[in-house]
């Protein structure tokens, strides 16, 4: 973006992470390429959520590397990676301030119009001066993926990007996601929803127990699933 250079490729090799005596990631390696939707999917507790923690550098890993084309994936002192959590936290400001938080903590230029251009670009200049705690679940969603777009961040984290949303909610969320993509946002995201997977990834990675058992282009996962755990989740028999 601007004429940088991008922090990626971002190669994962060898991740394990272990709580209590449980080893939750068990050697999980890949690489995430500019550009396109990879969806990380597995049944409950196989470690998407971490997965996404330790990319973004929240927690660090018991073993393995999270590595960046460009050290450890700021430039100019800037991360160039941004995460939308689940339950996305708003503070207790404006929408608009939310934004302007965000931009003045790393000391972006003109923070305003980079606001402004957030708001329309996500449909909330409307709600602009609104509380954002008030906002409905859909509503605070955007923000949040408002928010993180304002910083011009290379690759989006998006964990369960719609998991308490409704259909409307979550169609106008996929929406926004397919809509970055194509302007050549690169996301990892993790999804509950194989109809969502279906519908935006371009690759899949799938976990299961702490082990990467799939790494494969989107429409081959779904018509022939190597792995038996694959074949059953994708059955809806694979629950934990």
């Amino acid at each position: 973006m601007h004429g940088m250079p991008s922090i990626l490729p971002l190669d994962v090799s060898g991740l394990v992470l272990e709580r209590e005596g449980r080893r939750l990631l068990d050697g999980v390696s890949f690489t995430l390429p500019r550009g396109g939707v990879t969806a990380l999917i597995g049944p409950n507790g196989a470690g998407k959520s971490l997965t996404l923690r330790l990319c973004h550098g929240l927690i660090p890993p018991d073993g393995g590397r999270v590595s960046w084309a460009i050290g450890d994936g700021r430039i100019a002192g800037r991360p160039r990676h941004a995460m939308v959590f689940q339950r996305p936290v708003m503070l207790r400001r404006s929408v608009r301030a939310n934004l302007l938080h965000a931009l003045e903590a790393l000391s972006f230029d003109r923070p305003a119009g980079r606001a402004a251009a957030a708001l329309a670009r996500f449909g909330l200049s409307d709600l602009a001066e609104r509380p954002a705690r008030l906002l409905s679940g859909g509503e605070q969603q955007r923000l949040a993926i408002a928010r993180a777009w304002a910083l011009e961040p290379d690759v989006m984290f998006l964990d369960e990007p719609s998991a308490h949303l409704d259909p409307g909610a979550t169609r106008q969320i996929e929406q926004v996601i397919a809509a970055l993509a194509a302007e050549g946002m690169t996301i990892l995201m993790t999804s509950h929803d194989l109809g969502q997977v279906r519908r935006l990834a371009d690759r899949v990675l799938f976990l299961h127990a702490g082990r990467l058992r799939e790494d494969s282009p989107a429409e081959r996962f779904f018509q022939a699933p190597d792995s038996p755990e694959a074949r059953a989740f994708v059955a809806g028999d694979l629950l934990w």
